[in-house]
């Protein structure tokens, strides 16, 4: 049996597709459907069962082992709005539970892989996974740092497999319902089929308009790294989770424009509210993920946004 929380958001969503790809059905899916269409992101999916949070939550408290023989916990679930101000919510959903999640997986001999972020590098450039690169700019980031720092001290107990996958740009399907929080691909993608516009920032941190980089990784590849730690031997550890390669937003606009065969940029002022908070180049130090032993290769932002716009129909 198979746990994801977060399982009808974006990746989770993707992580129980692709468990079902492998012909495993026996699947809890843990969420919170208050924002209701997140339905549709499971509804072709096949899980044994759903629990809301909450109640997944104060049963893991009390000890429930759920039948028993949970092989791993996917846990997606957390606060991902990085403008999200109140930190206590964001401590509760993106530390406490997570910590309650270890002890838990660890208690019944469960692996457990969980959502990280690359928003933990802020600005510094270098995203590799060690102390000197960690600079996070908002109380999202921290909290995730927080965890990984809180795994990293208890590994020496650890038995089981605790890995954090620090996720750089995902993007691909199944997100349409995350508003101003989907990626910059699904949401130029939604610019540029709907009224032709792609609308992009300014310079800024000495890049030109629109040359802000960033590493975009295709969601099927996340779901099969969180799939390659569940199912492998115990291992404990933080790992980058992107193609290692950075690109700009305007090459982005450029593959959208060559797939839907119209579409122009726009340049936008950056906002004074970003400044200070904003990463401006992001990649993955694809190093200790190779090290690890992971050895399938990412696919590229050509193919991944002409996937994007298959499963979409637009």
């Amino acid at each position: 049996m198979y746990i994801v929380t977060g399982a009808a958001g974006f990746i989770g969503s993707n992580v129980v597709h692709a468990l079902n790809l492998r012909g495993v059905s026996d699947v809890i899916a843990v969420d919170n459907l208050q924002l209701g269409d997140k339905f549709r992101n499971l509804k072709d999916c096949q899980v044994a069962d759903y629990l809301d949070v909450s109640e997944f939550r104060d049963r893991i408290r009390s000890g429930d082992d759920f039948g028993g023989g949970v092989r791993a916990v996917l846990h997606q679930g957390a606060c991902a709005d990085t403008t999200e101000s109140d930190g206590r919510y964001m401590m509760d959903n993106n530390f406490t539970f997570s910590k309650e999640l270890l002890r838990w997986s660890t208690g019944q001999g469960a692996a457990l892989v969980y959502a990280s972020s690359a928003s933990v590098y802020g600005a510094g450039g270098v995203c590799r996974e060690e102390a000197e690169c960690e600079d996070p700019l908002n109380v999202y980031a921290y909290s995730k740092l927080l965890f990984d720092r809180y795994v990293q001290r208890a590994r020496s107990t650890l038995k089981t497999t605790v890995v954090g996958l620090r996720y750089f740009n995902v993007y691909g399907p199944r997100e349409g319902f995350k508003g101003r929080m989907a990626s910059m691909v699904h949401q130029l993608h939604h610019q540029v089929a709907r009224d032709g516009v792609a609308r992009l920032f300014e310079g800024t941190d000495g890049y030109g308009p629109g040359e802000q980089r960033r590493d975009f990784v295709f969601v099927g590849d996340v779901a099969r790294v969180n799939l390659f730690f569940a199912d492998g031997p115990p291992r404990v550890g933080v790992f980058n989770v992107g193609t290692g390669e950075a690109r700009s937003f305007n090459d982005i606009v450029t593959v959208l424009i060559e797939h839907l065969g119209r579409g122009r940029v726009e340049y936008i002022p950056f906002p004074d509210s970003l400044r200070g908070k904003y990463q401006s180049f992001t990649q993955a130090d694809l190093t200790q993920l190779r090290e690890i032993g992971y050895e399938e290769p990412f696919t590229s932002l050509e193919e991944g946004i002409r996937r994007l716009i298959d499963a979409s129909g637009a």
